[in-house]
């Protein structure tokens, strides 16, 4: 049999008549650029999210550098993030000339520890050399980083605090979604996405009316928006103001509708994602160093299903020849790389990070996972000695 590590036909098999009309409606309607499916999207992911605005963009990289743009980071300024974690959390920090500041993870959550964190900003204010300005916690593999403690140690040192929830959205935390803590949450509509669409696409969701503002205008060539537009008259068309140094990262229309469709049935496959983890936690604990952990009051959304094994690589042979699909996110954190090494901190100084990046492998994980299917994946995991 054929085992998909992420099934994204099943989803589409679901939804497909809704998604192709709406497709069509954007074909035939002429607005690929900004059309009404946009702002359309923009609200039910706010009201989604609880949260006041939502902000469309090109994708889930340009969603957590807008915000920086708009905070105006520059040179000297300290970015605190996780090492484990994909390369865009802290990829952008240096394309606003700062310097990123790896934290080393939690090691049941493998999110961003805050007691590290503490110790590395602490690190950077007696070295005087970096201004500390803002935090990014990552929803890793799923599950919210602690944003209530995140939230206290950003008031305390007066820092700005982003959600980075690309493997993430849907998470909450007894209830509550990470931008009632952050001062935004940024996401990624990558087809293997939790929530994804069907090419590249992004959000920032926010309750900052003023910031929502700015960003707008940051992912429109720095367009003029109502704030600058106040009191003013123009002969010409006020698109041609560039009030700022922008950049275009927008998202698609037709992208804005498939995302409508998917958000109508988002919540249920959130439900069907933790019913497979449950089952999969069940069955798979006596076998592996260790199973996914959430947190009490914690919901994941499982954009992967993560363990831990004694010799990961060895496991990964065995279900490579039995056909099964296994991911490993990550075997080289982002301090490790060489684009990055640069801002390595001392050596042990991110302990856990290292040692979970040869123990980690992904195992197929998507709402329509059956159990007839997952039997062979946890038969397959049973059956290895290695």
């Amino acid at each position: 049999m054929s085992i998909a590590f992420i099934d994204l036909q099943a989803q589409r098999k679901r939804i497909e008549k809704e998604i192709n009309s709406a497709v069509q409606k954007v074909i035939e309607g002429g607005a690929y650029i900004m059309g009404p499916e946009v702002k359309q999207f923009e609200t039910a992911l706010a009201a989604y999210s609880s949260a006041r605005h939502a902000l469309g963009c090109a994708n889930g990289t340009e969603a957590i550098v807008l915000p920086l743009m708009a905070w105006g980071l520059r040179t000297g300024d300290a970015v605190f993030c996780p090492s484990f974690t994909f390369c865009a959390t802290g990829e952008v920090v240096p394309w606003m000339g700062a310097t990123p500041v790896f934290v080393d993870v939690e090691p049941n959550t493998y999110n961003i520890n805050p007691d590290h964190l503490v110790a590395q900003i602490e690190r950077v204010l007696k070295e005087g050399k970096l201004k500390p300005k803002a935090i990014i916690g990552v929803c890793l593999f799923g599950q919210a980083a602690n944003y209530p403690r995140l939230r206290e140690i950003a008031d305390q040192y007066g820092l700005k605090l982003i959600a980075d929830s690309a493997q993430g959205f849907g998470t909450t935390i007894n209830g509550k979604h990470p931008s009632d803590w952050a001062d935004c949450v940024t996401t990624s509509f990558f087809p293997a996405k939790p929530l994804g669409c069907y090419g590249d696409g992004g959000a920032i969701i926010t309750n900052d009316a003023a910031l929502t503002e700015v960003m707008d205008s940051l992912r429109v060539h720095g367009k003029a928006v109502a704030s600058d537009l106040k009191g003013k008259t123009f002969d010409h068309d006020p698109k041609y103001l560039n009030m700022r140094v922008g950049m275009n990262s927008r998202l698609d229309t037709i992208q804005a509708a498939i995302l409508n469709e998917k958000l109508k049935i988002f919540a249920d496959e959130i439900d069907k994602r933790n019913v497979v983890a449950a089952r999969y936690n069940e069955l798979l604990r006596p076998h592996v160093a260790a199973v996914p952990f959430v947190k009490p009051g914690y919901i994941s959304s499982w954009a992967q299903y993560t363990i831990e094994h004694d010799n990961r690589d060895g496991l990964a042979a065995h279900l490579k020849a039995r056909d099964i699909p296994t991911a490993v996110y990550y075997p080289v954190p982002m301090h490790m790389n060489e684009a990055y090494r640069r801002w390595a901190p001392p050596a042990g100084e991110l302990a856990v990070t290292e040692k979970l990046s040869t123990r980690v492998i992904s195992l197929p994980m998507h709402p329509y996972l059956d159990t007839a299917t997952q039997d062979v994946i946890i038969d397959a995991v049973r059956s290895f000695n290695g």
